[in-house]
């Protein structure tokens, strides 16, 4: 297909940030397996963070905790700056989130990775802020989870940002000429990137042609609203979603000969590993990640590699996402001289002024950068799904 242009992402992505800008911070020296010897930061940092380690999302919060952890350990393999990781289960729930925050802050958590998936990092984030405790999500994407919290940052882009990218990407590629939406609306993550992406479709002049929801209680049978989108000809539809509700999606589909193009978010990736789902039906669904496992890059490779050794699969973008976590508060920590026995309120503050002006370099992205608003300026790529596995489309 016609390459994407990444500045254009870029700048959709960024919202008010410039495209394509190396930062008007310094690009930190440490980078995925580099040394960090040198460096004025020392110590041992405890870092803490909680996601679904088991349920229906456990997918994502295992991915994250596993990145997280070979990151930490090929750093602390290096001596210098060394790392404690504690990663808490919090079964995607909001209340169990927050019990599981006071577990990490009650062990001495001085760093935080926030919570994984978006509402209970919503719930975290209010105590990350009141507690003056610099977080970094890798993959809680709602707006809700920065707004009003200066020491709140996210690895991922924010739902706005997947929405606008999305109906671009699917313009600019010319995928689809009549689109359904189905969403999810009692899901923040879900209805986030529905408004966007539907702001930047009426922008574009994609017709949309059928618009259909869900709830938790009503994600088993999805008969009317792929009824809906198949009587009004849909060639295209956009699911912006998590993976466990778009793999009924798909098999439901195919019962009634339903066969249109699939195009979904970050929330897709780790579809393939789906215990007890049928990789067939997902054949051909497109989506929007940061993170290519195929791709040829030295980094990307070795991560590959490690995390086939050490998990038994390929890693998905949450891995990835968790893995650049580590390597971006390291970069953080020696861009700004911090040592470990400096107070959680002054390690907090250190965080934010190197975060607000240093670019990174990652697997999911290269000159990153933040704004004051904690979210990040990177550009995605596009992926389909081919014989089981994620293909580059750019």
């Amino acid at each position: 297909m016609k390459k994407f242009s990444a500045c254009l992402l870029a700048a959709v992505m960024a919202g008010s940030l410039a495209a394509c800008s190396s930062g008007t911070g310094t690009t930190p020296s440490t980078s995925p397996g580099a040394s960090t010897g040198g460096a004025g930061a020392t110590g041992v940092f405890k870092i803490g963070g909680t996601g679904p380690l088991t349920g229906g999302a456990a997918i994502y919060g295992q991915a994250a905790r596993n990145g997280a952890q070979i990151a930490v350990d090929e750093i602390n393999a290096l001596g210098g700056i060394q790392f404690e990781l504690n990663y808490q289960d919090d079964e995607h729930d909001a209340e169990k989130a927050v019990n599981a925050y006071n577990t990490l802050k009650d062990w001495g958590m001085q760093i935080s990775l926030g919570s994984v998936t978006s509402t209970p990092a919503v719930a975290t984030s209010v105590e990350n802020n009141a507690d003056r405790i610099f977080a970094l999500t890798p993959s809680a994407s709602a707006t809700a989870v920065t707004e009003g919290k200066d020491n709140v940052f996210q690895l991922c882009f924010a739902d706005p940002n997947q929405g606008s990218a999305s109906a671009q990407y699917i313009f600019d590629q010319k995928l689809g000429t009549k689109i359904a939406v189905i969403y999810k609306n009692d899901d923040v993550y879900s209805t986030g990137i529905y408004n966007t992406f539907k702001t930047k479709a009426t922008e574009l002049g994609l017709e949309i042609v059928s618009e259909t929801t869900f709830t938790e209680d009503s994600q088993q049978d999805f008969s009317v609203q792929l009824g809906d989108a198949k009587a009004k000809g849909a060639d295209l539809v956009f699911l912006p979603m998590y993976y466990t509700p778009a793999s009924l999606i798909f098999q439901q589909a195919k019962s009634m000969s339903y066969t249109p193009k699939y195009f979904g978010v970050d929330g897709m990736d780790g579809i393939l590993t789906l215990e007890g789902f049928d990789p067939t039906l997902a054949e051909g669904v497109m989506l929007l990640t940061p993170f290519n496992a195929d791709a040829a890059d030295e980094r990307t490779k070795n991560f590959v590699a490690k995390y086939q050794a050490a998990f038994g699969e390929i890693p998905n973008q949450f891995a990835a996402d968790g893995y650049d976590c580590i390597y971006a508060i390291l970069a953080a920590l020696q861009g700004g001289n911090v040592t470990a026995g400096q107070a959680t309120s002054e390690i907090n503050d250190a965080l934010i002024a190197q975060f607000t002006s240093m670019s990174f370099d990652g697997l999911t992205g290269n000159q990153m950068t933040w704004g004051t608003n904690g979210q990040v300026s990177k550009a995605p790529k596009g992926m389909v799904i081919k014989n089981g596995a994620y293909v580059g489309m750019d």
